[in-house]
C-alpha cells in the first residue's frame, strides 16, 4: 500500500502489531507492491517466488547474509531466457532483443521485490549487515527518518562504490583514473575514448565542446591534447558532481568549465563532440539513461544542433556504436540520412571493435549482434551551401 503525503514513495506494513510507514527509495519504474509483508529466515524461495509473481513485497527482517542467499535462490527459480540466438537478420534479432528486455525486467522486478529497511543514520539493523553508509549517500537523495530500499538496488549501490574508490585507468590520459559515481556512466569501455585521443583535431581548435560529459573523461582527453578552452555540459546532477570532481582530481579545472544544461552551450566552437546513449529504447531507471536512448532523440538533438553551435571550419563528433542497426532498432541509413538532414557532411568515419567481454560471449542472447558491433567515430561539418559530399560509408 502506498500513501502521497511524501516527496517520495511512502510504503506501509504491519509489524509487530503496529502499522509501519516508510519512504521507499527507488529508482526503477516498477509499480508499487499490491502487498507488503515481514519475512525472515525461515521463508521459502518457492514460496517468495510464488507471491512476488502476484505482486507482492517483502520486508526482511532476518539475518543480512541469509538475504542475499535468498535472492540467489529465487534467481535460479527464475525461468531462464533462451540462449543464444542463432538470427542473423535485423529484424529476427530485435525480436530477441525485446524479448530479452522483458525477461531482464521480468528479473528485475521479481528480485527488486525483497525490501531492507535503512535507518535514519544509514545503519541496517539485521544480524550481519555491513556498514553501507557511505555507498548509500554516494548513491541517493536520502529521505529523512529511514527508508525501505530493495536489497538488489542496494547491492548496485555498493557496486558502485567500489567502482567509484578503484577508478578507471584510463590509457589516452596517460593510465590516470576517472572515477565514476553511480547512476553516470563508467568508460570501462576505452575503444571509444582511443577514437577520441587520435581523431584528427579542426584546424585551429580554440574552444570544444562536450555534450553529455558524464565522468568528465572527453572533455579531459581534450584537454590533454592542448584544446585550452573546453565546455562541458549535462543535465544529470550526479554526472555534473562527478565530471567536476574527475576534473579537479586531473588538475584541468583552468580548462574545462562544466555547465548543468541542455546539449549545448551558448556560443560556438570549433570542435563538438557526443558521445550519446547507442541503444534506441526506452530506459526503465535512471541507470538505464546511459545506454538507452528512446526514439534516438538525443541523437536526433544533437545533429540537428550542430549547424547553429560549430564555427565555419569546425567539426562535430559523433561518437556511438552501430549495435542498434544489428538489432534491427535502428535502419542501415538511418543514421546517415539524419546527418544529411542536418544538413552535415561526413568528413570521416573512423571505427573500433569493441573490447568488452559480451563481444566474446557466445552464450550471450544476443551475441550474433554483438559479434559485428563497431564503436564509430563520425567526423562531420557544416554542408556547403548547394553541395552534398556526404562518402559512400557503410554501417
Amino acid at each position: 500500500m502506498t500513501t502521497e503525503t511524501s516527496p517520495f514513495k511512502q510504503l506501509t506494513y504491519e509489524f509487530q502489531g503496529q502499522t509501519v510507514t516508510k519512504d521507499w527509495v527507488t529508482e526503477n519504474n516498477f509499480s508499487a507492491p499490491k502487498k507488503l509483508i515481514v519475512i525472515d529466515d525461515t521463508f521459502s524461495a518457492d514460496r517468495y517466488t510464488s507471491l512476488a509473481s502476484q505482486g507482492t513485497s517483502f520486508v526482511w527482517m532476518g539475518d543480512f547474509q541469509n538475504a542475499k542467499n535468498l535472492l540467489q535462490a529465487v534467481q535460479r527459480r527464475i525461468k531462464k531466457h533462451s540462449a543464444a540466438s542463432q538470427a542473423t537478420d535485423p529484424q529476427t534479432m530485435s525480436k530477441e532483443f525485446y524479448r530479452y528486455r522483458q525477461y531482464q525486467a521480468h528479473k528485475a522486478q521479481m528480485l527488486s521485490r525483497l525490501m531492507i529497511c535503512v535507518e535514519d543514520d544509514l545503519s541496517i539493523k539485521l544480524p550481519r549487515a555491513p556498514d553501507f553508509s557511505q555507498a548509500i549517500s554516494e548513491a541517493v537523495q536520502l529521505p529523512a527518518g529511514g527508508f525501505l530500499i530493495s536489497l538488489r538496488e542496494l547491492q548496485g549501490f555498493i557496486g558502485a562504490h567500489e567502482w567509484r574508490k578503484k577508478g578507471v585507468a584510463v590509457a589516452a590520459l596517460g593510465g590516470h583514473k576517472i572515477h565514476a559515481y553511480y547512476g553516470v556512466f563508467s568508460p570501462v569501455r576505452g575503444e571509444y575514448l582511443d577514437l577520441v585521443a587520435t581523431a584528427p583535431l579542426p584546424n585551429p581548435t580554440f574552444i570544444a565542446f562536450d555534450i553529455g560529459t558524464g565522468t568528465g573523461v572527453i572533455s579531459a582527453i581534450l584537454a590533454q591534447r592542448g584544446i585550452s578552452k573546453i565546455i562541458a555540459t549535462d543535465l544529470d546532477d550526479r554526472a555534473i558532481q562527478c565530471a567536476t570532481s574527475n576534473i579537479k582530481n586531473l588538475g584541468l579545472e583552468k580548462l574545462v568549465a562544466i555547465q548543468k544544461t541542455n546539449l549545448f552551450p551558448q556560443g560556438k566552437a570549433d570542435l563538438i563532440v557526443c558521445n550519446p546513449p547507442w541503444l534506441p529504447a526506452k530506459p526503465t531507471s535512471a541507470i538505464e539513461r546511459a545506454v538507452y536512448d528512446e526514439d534516438s532523440g538525443m541523437v536526433k538533438a544533437f545533429l540537428n544542433g550542430i549547424t547553429a553551435h560549430l564555427n565555419e571550419h569546425g567539426e562535430a563528433w559523433l561518437i556511438i556504436s552501430d549495435l542498434a542497426e544489428h538489432l534491427g532498432l535502428r535502419g542501415a541509413d538511418d543514421l546517415k540520412n539524419w546527418i544529411t538532414q542536418a544538413k552535415l557532411d561526413v568528413i570521416e568515419c573512423m571505427k573500433i571493435q569493441p573490447r568488452h567481454s559480451k563481444a566474446n560471449d557466445e552464450d550471450d542472447t544476443l551475441h550474433a549482434a554483438r559479434s559485428k558491433e563497431l564503436t564509430m567515430l563520425w567526423r562531420l561539418k557544416q554542408m556547403q551551401a548547394g553541395v552534398k559530399t556526404l562518402p559512400n560509408v557503410s554501417i
